[in-house]
């Protein structure tokens, strides 16, 4: 299963529900992501999050050392 990060339209981070901040998410990911076997993140967005705000997300979770990391929309991501 896919950790799962969620970008508001404000350009808020969360993870697993609670609000992160953006320095945060790579040290978080990659405990997360030391103990996992599916190497995967899902960046979850609602409409109109800035361009540049879900790059730097996507940027931290590749840092983090996810192997796969994957956009979708709130609608797309259920």
């Amino acid at each position: 299963k896919a950790i799962r990060l969620f970008v508001d339209r404000n350009g808020d981070t969360y993870m697993d529900g609670e609000p992160v901040r953006l320095w945060l998410i790579q040290s978080k990911l990659r405990d997360l992501l030391s103990t996992s076997t599916n190497k995967v993140v899902l960046v979850v967005t609602d409409e109109g999050v800035p361009a540049g705000r879900l790059v730097e997300v996507v940027d931290q979770a590749r840092l983090a050392g996810a192997q796969s990391v994957g956009v979708a929309t709130r609608k797309e991501a259920g």
